[in-house]
Order: structure tokens, then sequence, then C-alpha cells
């Protein structure tokens, strides 16, 4: 088997490493759940390498996240549903149906928000038709909040649930307001831990990490961008204490806590204005 630049080469990698018997191992003992974080990690990874403007690791990256998706079709063709022949034809008639104005033709010229108004009209129509074809369901109550894509990050989906259930003026009017939420949700946490009770103690953390999506929404931050900031000034902080105990001649497991944590305030104060 050698490299190729034909989707088809792929497909045939993943069949053979899903093949019983002859495949790998770890491959074969897969399914959609299974492979569903790894999915999303790789999505992650495509956003990084756009981050840093790394365009030789973005044709990795993609790569990775396009094997993600032979993977699931592989999956589903083992099971009769569907194959990656039909994943590409139905985003390929979708493609079509939604821009009218450049496969059909047209009379006259369409201008931006004519597009985007027939792009959310065509959308409309296909959710209505997803809808139809699947089983019946209640639809007595249609709640504000269905229109929120339930397969979004979490910290993104908590925002739109709440700028949905603002809409309609379910909202605190001031920052200072969401802080005592804040507050209050980790009193609650205190609580539980003095409990012990491990379900109540991780509700209550996602109790206070929709507090703080709130309050992210708020100041107008973005939380995703703020949580990717913060991850990096870790990153830094973490490596200064590395290297300055290196240049010591030790290692981190020869540091106490403290010692670590008066390294972290060196990194800190160096990291402020002067």
């Amino acid at each position: 088997m050698t490299p190729s630049r034909d989707i088809a080469r792929l497909l045939d990698i993943m069949a053979q490493l899903r093949t019983p018997g002859t495949g790998c191992p770890w491959d074969l003992e897969q399914n959609f759940a299974t492979i569903a974080p790894y999915t999303i990690e790789e999505a992650y990874e495509v956003v990084d390498a756009i981050a840093r403007h790394d365009l030789g690791d973005l044709c990795d990256e993609l790569g990775d996240l396009l094997l993600q998706v032979v993977f699931h079709a592989r999956m589903a063709e083992e099971q009769n549903a569907f194959s990656f022949g039909d994943v590409v034809e139905a985003i390929t008639r979708k493609m079509i149906r939604r821009h009218p104005h450049v496969f059909v033709d047209q009379n006259g010229q369409l201008t931006p928000s004519d597009v985007k108004g027939a792009w959310e009209r065509i959308k409309a129509e296909e959710k209505a038709e997803r809808t139809a074809r699947r089983p019946a369901e209640d639809h007595s109550h249609l709640s504000l909040l269905s229109s929120v894509k339930a397969g979004q990050p979490p910290l993104t989906r908590a925002m739109e649930l709440q700028r949905k259930a603002s809409s309609v003026g379910f909202d605190w009017n001031d920052p200072r307001a969401v802080l005592h939420k804040i507050r209050e949700e980790a009193d609650e946490i205190e609580a539980a831990l003095d409990r012990g009770d491990k379900a109540e103690m991780a509700a209550e953390t996602g109790d206070l990490l929709f507090a703080l999506v709130n309050l992210a929404r708020h100041v107008d931050a973005d939380p995703d961008q703020a949580l990717r900031g913060t991850n990096a000034k870790f990153e830094r902080r973490f490596a200064y204490i590395e290297r300055t105990l290196a240049a010591q001649g030790r290692t981190l497991e020869m540091a106490s806590l403290a010692e670590m944590d008066a390294l972290w305030n060196e990194a800190k104060g160096e990291e402020l204005p002067k």
C-alpha cells in the first residue's frame, strides 16, 4: 500500500484497517461513540493551525479530519446504512441546491443580501424535509431553544442557549448580578464537597461553568477564545517553572509546591506591564 492523492486509496486503507482478522485491532474495536471525541479533537486542531497561520500544519490537520469522515462512513457502510459515496452525494446535492445563483441560470445579478436570504430559506426547507423523514414526535410545544444546534462545543452551545433566552428578556441586566450567581454556584460546590457527593459536585461544577459563560457573554468576551488564551498563559508560566528548575539542575519532582508557586508568581510578574 503506497500513498496517493486519490481518495479511493484512503477508502481502501480504512477498509483494510477494519477487516476482521487482518485489520488493526484498535480500529476494529471502535464505534461511532468512541470515535466522536477524536472527530471533535481533529476539528479543533484545524482551528488551531489556522490561528497559528501554519498552512503546512493545516494541510496535515485537514487530512486528519478527512480521516474521521472516512472512518465514520466506513463503520456506517459495514452496517449497510450509508457509504462515503452517499456522504459526498448528500453534500454536493446540498451545495448545488443552496447556490441556485451559481449552478442554475438566473436573470440578473443577486446581491449578497439576496444570496443570504435564499440560503436561509433553502436551509429552512431542508430542515422541514429532515423533520418529515423522522419518526412522528409530539410537536405541541416547540421550545425557543430548539433551534440551538446540539452538536456545538459545550461552551459555544451554552452561549447560544443564553442568547436565545435573553432575546425574550430572560437575562440579567448587569454583569455584577452574574458575578453574584457565580459566587452562589461556588458556595453550592463547597456544600457538595462537604457532603462528599461526587454526582452533585459534577452537577454544581457544570452550573458554575454555565454561569461563567454567562459572564463572558455579558462582558462581550468569547469563552472559547478566553479559555484558549488562559491555556496559553498557563503553558508559558509552567514552562518558566521548568526552565528555572532545570537551570538549577533540578526537576519538577524535586521541587515543593511552595517553590513552584513562587516561581509561578515570578513568571506572572514578568508578564505584567513595567
